[in-house]
């Protein structure tokens, strides 16, 4: 269905049954590319919002008097109960979008002052065909990131906030490194994307499969790669390295904001600086930004002002350079953006880096030496993406320093 249709018909919100609301509203989200549905109750109204991008649109509002329907019904769905109502419930469903295509939906249902708020989360049954090259990793990116892999042994961390693209990038570098002589093994929460022939744990901290007993549990089935989804403990991160240690090659990520913060972090768990040092191949770390929407991509003129404002913050001089907006047409939502790319520095783990984490060096210093090594700061990346015509100024700006 056409999407503009979906968004007629969930305007008239109380006119459509109860069923046939969260599917359109499921459908809706499905074909502007929304990652997450948010309902939202308020004093008098439910505010419906899409996630797109990574930003919030609104998108519609709904009589506060159906509201305890569509909550049944999105409980039901989810296998939740009906009558709890004061605390946080968590739960999955599957809805099919077309005759062909289905997808999952993860629920999330928290108490609030004003009611119940519902968070849908839509994960895809197949992982898209991407590389490290549409993902957005320039060409000396990609050529550390491929290097690294050819390792049988070690960790590759991927590092970034919530939703900045890491698990995209583990599946990709896992499609890279799937062969029939090899056995990948991963714990993840949630799965996000099928791939075959790899063996995909969920985990489930309810009867007791936490990442760091499925660690344990994954090892005794003789794998070559291990990927865990987030290292979130000391426990985790014990096993991890040690894991890496012993002959496996180990992909994961961490909650930091920059690569060179991911080697501190690491012995703030406990690791022993040895330990990290002779384990960690690779660290990269990333943001998304979205890119200048093709349908309506314009040259964007500025007055001498912000050139000059502009040369300051990015220490760059922009004279015969084209920067380019996106002006919004029906096919960006009126945003000017559309889909997104990746922006993202990647730190090898070489000699010099290896003696810094022995001393037990500060992140800023081992970001200096890994500047000096060639290493290309997100920000730096941002820069190389602006002047290519992908993204804005003040969407780097956006994602660098939020």
């Amino acid at each position: 269905m056409d999407s503009i249709l979906v968004e007629n018909e969930l305007a008239k919100g109380v006119n459509l049954s109860i069923i046939n609301l969260i599917d359109e509203l499921i459908r809706h989200a499905f074909f502007l590319h929304a990652s997450d549905i948010h309902l939202d109750p308020l004093e008098n109204k439910i505010r419906i919002r899409f996630r797109i991008d990574g930003i919030l649109n609104d998108i519609c509002i709904f009589q506060k008097e159906i509201y305890p329907e569509i909550i049944s019904r999105i409980k039901i769905l989810s296998g939740l109960r009906i009558d709890e109502h004061y605390s946080a419930q968590d739960g999955r469903f599957r809805i099919l979008i077309s005759e062909y295509e289905s997808i999952d939906i993860r629920t999330s249902i928290i108490p609030t002052y004003h009611g119940e708020n519902v968070v849908l989360r839509l994960l895809f049954d197949k992982a898209e065909s991407f590389t490290l090259e549409t993902l957005g990793f320039s060409y000396n990116n990609n050529l550390k990131i491929t290097e690294a892999i050819k390792k049988t042994t070690g960790m590759i961390l991927v590092t970034g906030p919530t939703g900045s693209g890491k698990t995209t990038t583990l599946y990709t570098i896992i499609k890279m490194l799937n062969k029939n002589d090899i056995s990948i093994v991963t714990i993840e929460d949630p799965i996000e994307y099928a791939i075959e022939k790899v063996k995909q744990i969920q985990v489930n901290f309810k009867n007791g499969l936490s990442f760091a007993n499925g660690l344990r549990s994954i090892l005794r089935q003789d794998p070559n790669i291990i990927m865990v989804g987030e290292i979130r403990d000391i426990e985790t991160a014990s096993i991890s390295v040690n894991t890496a240690l012993t002959g496996h090659l180990v992909l994961s990520t961490l909650h930091t904001n920059d690569s060179a913060t991911t080697l501190p972090r690491l012995l703030d768990m406990k690791v022993e600086p040895y330990l990290v040092s002779s384990t960690v191949n690779i660290i990269i770390g990333q943001r998304l930004v979205r890119k200048i929407c093709d349908n309506c991509k314009v040259e964007k003129k500025f007055k001498k002002e912000e050139y000059n404002q502009f040369e300051l913050i990015f220490s760059r001089k922009f004279d015969m350079v084209k920067l380019y907006k996106g002006l919004g047409c029906k096919f960006c939502n009126n945003t000017g953006y559309r889909g997104r790319i990746v922006i993202a520095e990647v730190l090898t783990i070489d000699e010099n880096i290896r003696v810094a984490i022995l001393q037990k060096a500060s992140a800023g210093e081992i970001k200096k030496i890994a500047i000096a090594n060639g290493m290309i700061t997100m920000f730096e990346d941002g820069y190389n993406k602006v002047i290519q015509g992908f993204t804005t100024i003040d969407e780097v700006l956006r994602v660098v320093y939020e």
